[in-house]
């Protein structure tokens, strides 16, 4: 544990430069807030310790700032709300943190106990309102406890499944004197990265899945968000070329593996280039990391009932939650990939010459896919459609780039069709609650993130126009702290994904409550002081790609029009997917080979 006296505090000080001081022990990173009363001491902390904070223009975005912090350094992400409807306002974001496991501490400051009950101004049961939002929320009720909750907050935060923590501060707790002792201030340093501690599956557990995926002849890996959560990449990687194993990777898993690396077949679930159609012809699934949610599996059609089904997570009770584990593997999925490989070892040589055929037709699969959707990722029409977007990032992001995706709309499509280069979290989306608003200050968190971890890769955001609205006060954020990203709008002039659903559902030629005006976003960028781009025409989407991404100094705005038909707004779901009312009139997926099951032009099923 790291031990460190608070140097130059000396003598009795608030609560507030405390909680700074334990803060600097736990070396966190940036701080996205915005402050009241209540932690006015905090603040000085902050500003006397030197400590690195960003005043937001809306709580919920410093939550999200924080997040995609998070996610790419696997430092818990602070933010901080002052009473009442700062701390509400952190709902939305909180939940999307509980539900993806990204490591959090939100920091709110409370009523004066001797006087909260009697209407105090903005007091409202703000507790109650965000304890079903977290995974923990402690209060502190003693000056003299808060190296102790902290702790506590940042202990909880990091073990088992991650997850965000209220650290609750009430006025008169921030504002006290107290005199510490030295030794108080501490941290302990497993805690201050995710995973804090690792936990190995029951070895005999281990043996029963290794046996399982030992007799396969068409095993198939399903990889979500916990392997970026738990640093797998390596070990899935090398399980996945040693055991001839495809993988597929869910929204929030994508960059498990690299998508361009020979064993990947893309996206699964709702959304699918070859992977679903394996998935229903697999005679083993190794899960790890991943719920198997809704979306993953096409709203509980996949994977098939009787396919022997091997479920690695770190959380115990997410296993056989609705898909019975014919083996359930507790434990951190580094951990539990390492000892699966251990355990496979002896045969990978046979395995590889046995898998040889089902390799070939996964190769025959890819390149079919591509072949397919050539012709709209090149496409000259207009308005651009997002295929060609996505080709041109493809095409012009390095591999070093990251690319975050708002939810919905943006997140869909570059889930689908946007390419990582290498393995890890090159790729963020907020999947846990997909609320729309995150791509801009998400991209505020992902620059920060990437300068300190010492990498000046470009960070590339993509917003709807709705997103866009919800979240463009924080231009005025980026400009301040002068991050330097590109944030793509996808501008349909619509709620895109709430417009194709009504075509999908109702088939109609008017839509009730889904269109937008009509908006130049690379005007409202220069009038924030940043920098603006409309592009109309897709031969010119390249061209200012390269500018926004040779920009320094300020964000760019990339303002793409594209397509306006409710029809060709969503890539398609999988006929599998949400119920007989939307797959009527929807198409299949971007691509998607056109059987259910095989295909035997490309050597379908064994």
């Amino acid at each position: 544990m790291d031990h460190v006296a608070p140097a130059g505090l000396g003598g009795p000080v608030t609560g507030g430069l405390a909680l700074a001081q334990m803060l600097r022990l736990h070396r966190v990173g940036p701080m996205f807030g915005m402050g009241g009363f209540q932690l006015l001491p905090f603040y000085e902390g902050v500003r006397r310790l030197g400590l690195r904070h960003h005043l937001v223009n809306d709580e919920r975005c410093g939550a999200f700032a924080a997040d995609a912090y998070a996610r790419l350094t696997g430092r818990p992400g602070v933010c901080d709300a002052t009473l009442g409807p700062g701390a509400t306002n952190l709902v939305t974001a909180l939940v999307e943190s509980h539900n993806a496991g990204v490591p959090l501490i939100a920091l709110t400051g409370g009523a004066h106990r001797a006087h909260a009950g009697r209407n105090m101004t903005q007091e409202a049961r703000q507790a109650e309102l965000l304890r079903p939002a977290v995974k923990d929320l402690v209060r502190v009720e003693l000056p003299g406890r808060i190296p102790e909750m902290v702790r506590r907050a940042f202990a909880v935060a990091t073990s088992g499944r991650p997850g965000p923590v209220v650290l609750e501060v009430p006025e008169d707790v921030a504002h006290a004197e107290h005199d510490f002792p030295a030794a108080d201030f501490f941290a302990d340093a497993s805690t201050c990265s995710v995973p804090a501690r690792r936990a190995r599956p029951d070895s005999a557990d281990v043996a029963r899945a290794a046996a399982l995926l030992e007799r396969a002849r068409r095993p198939l890996i399903l990889a979500g968000g916990g392997v970026h959560l738990s640093g797998a990449h390596d070990a899935l990687r090398v399980l996945a070329e040693q055991g001839a194993i495809p993988v597929a990777h869910t929204l929030s898993g994508k960059g498990a593996i690299a998508c361009v690396h020979e064993r990947s077949v893309g996206l699964f679930g709702r959304y699918s280039r070859i992977a679903n159609d394996l998935i229903e012809q697999a005679d083993c699934l190794l899960v790890v990391g991943c719920k198997l949610g809704e979306v993953a599996t096409c709203r509980y059609e996949l994977p098939k009932p009787g396919v022997p089904l091997v479920h690695l997570d770190v959380l115990a009770e997410e296993l056989g939650r609705w898909a019975p584990a014919t083996v359930a593997l507790w434990g951190d999925a580094r951990a539990g990939l390492e000892d699966l490989r251990t355990a496979l070892a002896g045969s990978s040589a046979g395995a590889r010459s046995a898998r040889a055929g089902y390799l070939a037709e996964v190769r025959r699969r890819r390149e079919r896919w591509a072949a397919d959707v050539r012709a709209q990722s090149t496409s000259r029409e207009r308005p651009i459609t997002m295929a060609r977007l996505l080709h041109e990032l493809n095409r012009l992001l390095p591999t070093h780039g990251v690319l975050v995706a708002d939810g919905g709309f943006a997140s869909h499509w570059a889930g689908l069709l946007y390419d990582t280069k290498q393995a890890g979290r090159g790729f963020v989306a907020n999947r846990g609650f997909a609320a729309i608003g995150y791509g801009l200050p998400g991209a505020v968190g992902a620059w920060l993130a990437t300068r300190d971890q010492g990498g000046a890769g470009p960070v590339v955001a993509i917003t709807g126009d709705g997103g866009m609205n919800m979240s463009i006060g924080e231009l005025e954020t980026a400009r301040r702290v002068g991050a330097a990203f590109t944030l793509i709008v996808v501008n349909n002039a619509a709620s895109g994904y709430v417009k194709a659903l009504q075509h999908a559902v109702y088939g109609q030629a008017s839509y009730q409550s889904s269109d937008l005006a009509e908006t130049d976003y690379a005007a409202l960028a220069r009038a924030f002081g940043s920098h603006g781009l409309r592009v109309e025409d897709p031969d010119g989407l390249a061209a200012a790609l390269g500018d926004a991404l040779a920009h320094d100094g300020t964000p760019t705005v990339l303002d793409v029009v594209v397509t306006r038909d409710p029809a060709r707004m969503l890539p398609g779901v999988d006929t599998r997917t949400v119920g007989p009312a939307e797959t009527r009139s929807h198409p299949r997926a971007i691509g998607h080979e056109d059987a259910h099951g095989s295909d035997p032009a490309i050597g379908g099923a064994q």
